[in-house]
């Protein structure tokens, strides 16, 4: 892992609250990513799967992500840019607002930036709302916007 920001306590959350916290690491989303995603959800839509048909018919020339593959490296990323000192574990809490701007062809790099933009005490533990932006190398508009809730607890 590369240079991750630590973040203890409730404390540490008030330092940094409002601000950019992390850049994660690039990560490569290969093929055969986007095959077992398909095939571990069921949606084999020839776009993500049926690398000639894409090549011939596609206006990207290539297969693409899932939307909902790209959101779920989200965890991925926040571990790879944050580390939470004495949490003793994460949970998804959902997202208030999410989209999938652009397609994500098989082969790219992504990264994702963390902003807190709040959080606060829920029952033995916190909860955040991060301003997210999941970027692919070589783009300047991003991938995937989301305003995504998190838990720790611990």
């Amino acid at each position: 892992m590369g240079n991750q920001t630590i973040i203890e306590g409730l404390s540490g959350l008030r330092a940094v609250a409002g601000q950019s916290v992390g850049t994660s690491e690039w990560v490569t989303l290969r093929y055969e990513d986007i095959k077992a995603f398909a095939d571990a959800t069921g949606d084999h839509q020839w776009i993500h799967v049926d690398v000639e048909r894409a090549r011939r018919e596609s206006p990207f020339g290539t297969t693409i992500a899932h939307g909902f593959l790209t959101l779920s490296l989200l965890s991925h990323f926040l571990n790879n840019s944050l580390e939470f000192g004495n949490s003793k574990m994460g949970v998804n809490y959902g997202c208030n607002r999410l989209r999938f701007t652009a397609p994500v062809k098989a082969g790219s790099r992504l990264r994702a930036r963390f902003k807190l933009m709040e959080f606060q005490r829920i029952e033995g533990g916190v909860q955040m709302i991060w301003d997210v932006a999941m970027e692919c190398e070589g783009q300047q508009k991003p991938v995937l916007v989301a305003e995504w809730v998190g838990r720790r607890y611990g």
